[in-house]
């Protein structure tokens, strides 16, 4: 079932937002070099490495690590970086992974393909079980915020809790987080 609706919503996600993310596509495109969408190493459901695409917000030769991980983010930053991450417009290319099954619209955020620690954390509550998701319970609780630990927390109470009224819930949230920009990595 929940597959069934991941698959439907994105297809009629991408097809109300073609044109905002063409428009994207070319800002990105105009704005720096290189190519307009990056696909990241990420752990997807029972630890499987899947290529995630986002609009690229950052420079080229940006080393492959969480964000707060840099010493200075923002040097990375392509002219309309911050604009993208903070709209979370960067984002949108990940209805492509919800279309081929790597991710749900709700699950974990998948992990980097190089966060040991939270790919270990997440394998010993066995979180890994679970399709990550382009929004989760972790991301509503604080986003970028949360410590590693906190964050895995968050994401098996949510298996716990999984259910259809809870994911709309979560997306419902995501919304007003969005919306109000917060918990936002620049």
């Amino acid at each position: 079932m929940k597959r069934i609706f991941d698959f439907s919503l994105a297809l009629i996600a991408s097809a109300i937002l073609l044109l905002p993310i063409l428009i994207v596509a070319l800002m990105v495109r105009m704005t720096s070099r290189g190519p307009v969408l990056y696909w990241s190493d990420r752990v997807g459901r029972e630890n499987r490495i899947f290529r995630m695409p986002k609009f690229r917000s950052m420079l080229v030769n940006t080393p492959a690590v969480a964000t707060h991980l840099l010493a200075d983010a923002n040097s990375f930053l392509t002219p309309i970086g911050s604009m993208l991450r903070k709209s979370s417009l960067d984002e949108l290319p990940q209805l492509w992974s919800i279309l081929s099954g790597d991710m749900s619209f709700v699950g974990p955020r998948p992990a980097l393909f190089n966060q040991d620690d939270l790919i270990e954390l997440r394998t010993e509550r066995g979180v890994h079980h679970l399709r990550p998701g382009l929004t989760g319970w972790a991301q509503v609780n604080g986003r970028d915020e949360l410590p590693i630990p906190v964050k895995v927390n968050f994401d098996a109470e949510y298996m716990q809790k999984q259910s259809f009224a809870f994911d709309l819930k979560i997306l419902v949230l995501t919304f007003l987080k969005v919306v109000r920009r917060d918990g936002v990595s620049h």
